[in-house]
């Protein structure tokens, strides 16, 4: 009964909007504060906290790109792919077009030789996979894309006076661990074959966080089973669709 209700059920569109704006909305103020900030000024601790901070937001744009590939961060077409090629410019200067095309192919054959987000070769070794994971976005032009793209933003902030300290802890450094953190929470530990194997066609398993947990870990991207069965569904909604599930 649960399958119908999801499977029917639509996104609320104003919701969505609202959260992907407000995501938007704070990684850019945070940004251009902590640029600004002076780091003599703050103890260590904070400078970790806004650190951690800005990779959580910097997460939230892509999963904001993540939601407009499937359609679910607005119901008119053209506004939902634009908010797309938007946060993924501001993620990583990236293709919203490739990043698409993949998603789809992964969800189409997940954990196999023709999904382009799963290592073949090295299915157990987390750095070996990360790093195959990292390059086959980042070959051809869009290693060009990103590599101009940033310097052309790294000396835009150096002509404003920002401290070179700052850019690497608050826009680089985030940077790195978002990417991290989206391979470890939404590719790896969900798609890495186990000796039980997968139990069915979306190889794939959950996590067993708390919905609090989970949220901080990687917008829920940890519920991936969920996902790969109700992908009309946005990120915010795969706890409880979790929890229908667990409660059948």
């Amino acid at each position: 009964m649960f399958d119908s209700i999801v499977t029917s059920e639509k996104f609320n569109s104003t919701v969505s909007m609202t959260i992907a704006s407000s995501v938007v909305l704070l990684w850019l103020v945070s940004w251009i504060g902590f640029l600004n900030c002076n780091l003599a000024d703050l103890p260590w601790f904070l400078v970790i906290t806004a650190v951690l901070l800005r990779a959580f937001l910097h997460t939230g744009l892509f999963i904001i790109v993540h939601d407009s590939i499937h359609g679910v961060v607005c119901q008119n077409k053209q506004i939902n792919n634009i908010i797309g090629h938007l946060t993924s410019g501001m993620y990583a200067m990236m293709s919203y077009r490739l990043l698409a095309k993949n998603h789809r192919t992964h969800h189409q054959y997940p954990a196999s030789d023709r999904d382009p987000d799963f290592c073949q070769d090295h299915p157990h070794n987390f750095w070996l996979w990360y790093g195959s994971f990292m390059k086959d976005y980042q070959k051809g032009k869009q290693f060009w894309i990103l590599f101009w793209g940033m310097t052309v933003v790294f000396y835009l902030l150096i002509f404003l006076q920002v401290a070179i300290a700052n850019i690497f802890l608050f826009w680089i450094l985030p940077i790195i661990i978002s990417s991290l953190q989206l391979f470890t929470f939404g590719i790896y530990l969900p798609h890495r074959p186990r000796a039980e194997g997968y139990g069915d066609r979306h190889r794939t398993r959950s996590s067993n966080y708390s919905s609090f947990i989970s949220f901080i870990t990687c917008y829920h991207f940890g519920y991936h089973w969920e996902h790969h069965q109700y992908p009309h569904l946005p990120w915010y909604k795969l706890p409880s669709a979790r929890q229908n599930l667990l409660d059948k």
